[in-house]
């Protein structure tokens, strides 16, 4: 599933195609998405509208009209978003074409269908249901010391499943999660309220570089994950945990280990982090 840095790394790489766009039609080729898309939303409210901004909050990609109508986009497992010329062979599994005036179309693409293309009427953003229970964005002001020392006193969970809870902190997926609990030295099955301070101040740090690094690489193709020009990321060749389980751990040759929380492969060093 793509984490923060691979939503964000196609908002980047499609926002110069979509910034001052009109868009002139959208095609539902299949509407049966995570939740119906509703054809009628976008000619009451998209078409015909100019695009101002490409936004993200947590995963969602969200283009924001002029007339402050907003398209909504989650790519669930295996959406994609991609531009294409007019006359481009349309892939199979294609469910949703944005005709823009430039000629050039955007494409959502998913196999799986577990994504998510809807609107918001104008006016009606800042109150919609998605996103009244998320959490701060890692990579803000907001995410500091002070905001997860207040909510980890709170909380025995696991610190992995904590850092990966939407209403904690959004966008911290599991690959993002095996590799901030390395960089902080910090033991996945931890409590999140047996943190010390100084843990709770590297856990914060390490959220925000990974984050980052894996931004300025382009995020990570693992499978098929390509931003919005058909282009892989690559910072699958700086993982030092996630998938290494067997090998040796590039810090202190110990060998990386794997256990299962919560459904989800876990990768940790059992040097680094006691």
């Amino acid at each position: 599933m793509p984490e923060l840095p691979e939503v964000e790394t196609i908002r980047k790489s499609i926002e110069p195609f979509l910034a001052n766009a009109i868009v002139t039609a959208v095609d539902v080729r299949e509407a049966r998405l995570r939740c119906p898309v509703n054809s009628t939303d976008f000619s009451r409210w998209i078409i015909g509208n100019r695009i101002v901004s490409v936004a993200r909050r947590s995963k969602y990609l969200i283009w924001q009209l002029e007339n402050d109508a907003s398209v909504i986009i989650h790519l669930g497992m295996s959406g994609r978003l991609g531009i294409f010329a007019a006359d481009a062979a349309i892939e199979t599994h294609t469910h949703v074409i944005f005709h823009l005036d430039s000629s050039i179309q955007v494409r959502y693409r998913d196999p799986r269908r577990f994504g998510l293309v809807e609107v918001t009427p104008p006016q009606a953003f800042a109150t919609w249901f998605r996103f009244t229970n998320l959490g701060v964005e890692p990579l803000s002001a907001a995410f500091n010391h002070h905001y997860v020392a207040n909510l980890l006193k709170k909380s025995k969970k696991p610190i992995k499943n904590w850092i990966m809870d939407a209403q904690n902190v959004v966008g911290v997926g599991n690959i993002y999660a095996n590799e901030a609990l390395f960089k902080a030295g910090i033991h996945p099955i931890r409590p999140a309220n047996s943190l010390k301070n100084d843990e709770q101040r590297r856990l914060v740090e390490s959220v925000k570089s990974v984050l980052t690094a894996a931004i300025d690489k382009g995020g990570t193709t693992l499978n098929d994950f390509r931003n919005a020009r058909s282009e892989p990321g690559f910072f699958q060749l700086d993982l030092a945990v996630y998938q290494n389980d067997g090998q040796v751990c590039g810090s202190c040759g110990a060998i990386i280990e794997r256990i299962v929380m919560s459904g989800r492969s876990t990768f940790y060093c059992p040097s680094c982090q006691r």
